[in-house]
């Protein structure tokens, strides 16, 4: 499950511009995850090529970040693309009624799909960082 970075948080009145650096990588906007935490979203600098689902998720893992969600991968492509290598890259979404498929994004198009888990795509990471009032 896509969860916050542990122990940071943020001030929204304290947040960069857009494409500033941020929290080791680049902002690329907010998003809300799925127990309501808003939290600001940094692209990390590394990105990972020919791995499958399984070995993206553990290599942005082992960035200190997380595969970004199906909405993050569509603002990275909205506010980041220049940022992004063409092709598809994993989402850290798992297909609801086949886990073992995983989805991607088009990071070219912004198309959005999904294929099976043992397919080598690339991938980036995203931190998550909890914004506080």
């Amino acid at each position: 499950a896509l969860a916050a970075s542990p122990n940071t948080t943020a001030s929204l009145t304290a947040l960069p511009a857009l494409r500033a650096p941020f929290a080791g990588g680049i902002f690329a906007g907010i998003t809300t995850i799925k127990d309501g935490t808003h939290c600001a979203v940094a692209l990390l600098p590394d990105q990972g090529s020919n791995l499958d689902h399984p070995a993206a998720t553990q290599w942005a893992e082992a960035l200190g970040g997380t595969l970004p969600t199906r909405p993050v991968a569509a603002m990275l492509f909205a506010n980041l693309k220049d940022q992004l290598r063409t092709g598809w890259h994993w989402t850290c979404e798992q297909d609801e009624d086949d886990a073992s498929y995983a989805w991607f994004c088009f990071f070219d198009s912004g198309f959005q799909d999904y294929t099976r888990e043992f397919c080598a795509g690339s991938a980036v990471a995203v931190r998550l960082i909890p914004l506080n009032s």
